[in-house]
């Protein structure tokens, strides 16, 4: 026999030998497929759609299963029950940060969307609080985003906006861009790219196999040349900031931070440090921008593409707030039909498929199954959004989905566009009302016309890897 043959068959022995030790040997895992050596269960995986791969294999081996990714054993969560069972029910042990190499190689487990730990404790908790300080949940924070919407509605009437950014601009770096500022749109570019980039197949496969980040070159150097160039203009920020900071008037988040810097300089445990305060700015930056913009640009495709729709909340809009005066979130709660729309479209739109990937931060026993401590989780929020008991016909966009039969807004615990639990979206109440503002001042102002046959338009995502990324369109806004 060749012996070239002869050791990629012994090798191979060996990985089959080490696969079934180790899903024999830690705990019982869930069922799943036989994995391969090295390749794990890639093969069985469409990392185009990942999400319905897991579908599949959940009517195989039911809501609770293991799959391989590459030689790491990853527990799967599909469907409602499942899902709320670990994220609420025993949300505190499955809090933890699962693999994602692409992240954790920039972030190094800094900021808050990649930490673990008492870290992300620690951090999410001052973020939280300094954020409620600068009004967000509160009338403050809409005022903001009032006069953002005012300001986009101005700049649509020329050209296209990036308002959702500004909001959260003003309470990080205590200031708003120009729409037309050159050195910003570039930066907004390049976030935009960033989120293209993290939801492109070649990610999902450098996630799997961390040892092609090094070996191969391809999108990740972009998106890490991105970031770096990103954190630096934060780091310039946050110079500016120390250069100006007084201690008992901070301006904003970026001054809180330093003043707690300052007040832990003695502290040599301390998480408060100018590398955590990057990577906590361009967390806030990412999620508090490109999602919302994402999920108004994807709200106003499906709009477009159902103008029957768009016409019954128009008629609302007109019945409850009239054209003279902005909306506000006091008239929610008479714009049942408006609110229904807004949780269709995120519910519709399944902006993050299958979450963040969690971890359990002990040995669980969960559902006759033992979880070792560590065990990276995924959590289908697809399975969730797409029930088809909650929501008949889950793949036609219909805002009756979240209404009775009187026409009165339907609250569904299957809506968690945000995630569930320890690690919910730290930025909801924002985005829900940025959501609602914009996309009602817009509704008020303009009527919504497509250059092509709105029947002819296509509202698949064009990447649904880490974000379902909706396709390029052009769209007229007329003024009314």
């Amino acid at each position: 026999m060749d012996p070239v043959v002869a050791l990629v068959l012994c090798l191979s022995c060996l990985l089959l030998l080490s696969l079934w030790r180790q899903r024999s040997g830690r705990g019982k895992l869930p069922p799943g497929p036989m994995p391969l050596p090295i390749l794990g269960n890639i093969l069985q995986i469409d990392n185009k759609n990942i999400s319905k791969s897991l579908t599949n294999l959940s009517k195989i081996y039911g809501p609770v299963f293991t799959v391989y990714l590459g030689l790491r054993p990853t527990v799967v969560l599909h469907g409602y029950e499942a899902v709320k069972e670990a994220l609420i029910d025993h949300g505190e042990v499955f809090s933890g940060r699962g693999s994602f190499p692409v992240g954790d190689r920039v972030t190094k487990g800094l900021g808050i969307i990649f930490s673990t730990g008492s870290r992300w404790k620690v951090m999410r908790r001052f973020s939280l609080m300094t954020l409620r300080n600068f009004g967000m949940g509160k009338r403050s924070i809409e005022d903001r985003v009032q006069e953002e919407a005012r300001c986009l509605v101005e700049e649509l009437r020329k050209t296209e906006g990036c308002a959702p950014c500004n909001v959260i601009c003003s309470v990080i770096f205590n200031n708003r861009f120009n729409y037309k500022d050159q050195h910003f749109l570039k930066f907004m570019r390049k976030v935009d790219e960033n989120v293209q980039i993290l939801s492109s197949p070649w990610i999902q496969v450098c996630n799997n196999f961390p040892v092609l980040i090094n070996i191969f070159s391809g999108s990740h150097k972009k998106l890490f040349k991105n970031l770096t160039d990103l954190k630096q203009y934060f780091f310039e920020k946050i110079k500016e900031h120390q250069e100006s900071l007084d201690m008992n008037n901070p301006r904003d988040f970026i001054d809180c931070f330093l003043i707690k810097m300052e007040e832990e300089k003695g502290n040599p445990q301390t998480e408060f440090t100018t590398e955590a305060l990057i990577n906590i700015v361009n967390d806030l930056f990412g999620a508090g921008t490109e999602t919302t913009t994402t999920t108004l640009r994807y709200g106003l495709l499906l709009l477009l593409k159902h103008p029957e729709v768009t016409a019954k909340v128009q008629e609302e809009i007109d019945h409850v707030i009239g054209r003279h005066r902005s909306p506000c979130m006091q008239d929610k709660s008479s714009m049942p039909y408006t609110e229904a729309v807004l949780h269709e479209i995120q519910r519709y739109i399944d902006l993050l498929p299958t979450n963040l990937p969690h971890a359990v931060t002990s040995d669980i026993k969960f559902r006759n199954y033992l979880i070792p401590k560590g065990t990276t989780i995924i959590t289908s929020l697809t399975s969730v959004l797409h029930d088809s008991k909650e929501f008949p016909n889950p793949e036609k966009f219909d805002p009756g989905h979240f209404l009775d039969a009187s026409g009165k807004f339907k609250k569904s615990d299957y809506f968690m566009p945000f995630s569930a639990g320890k690690r919910i979206c730290a930025g909801e109440s924002l985005a829900r009302m940025e959501l609602f503002i914009f996309l009602t001042t817009i509704l008020q102002n303009f009527r919504l016309k497509s250059v092509a046959d709105p029947k002819d338009l296509d509202t698949t995502p064009v990447y649904n890897g880490f974000i379902s990324v909706p396709p390029a369109y052009r769209i007229c806004f007329i003024p009314v």
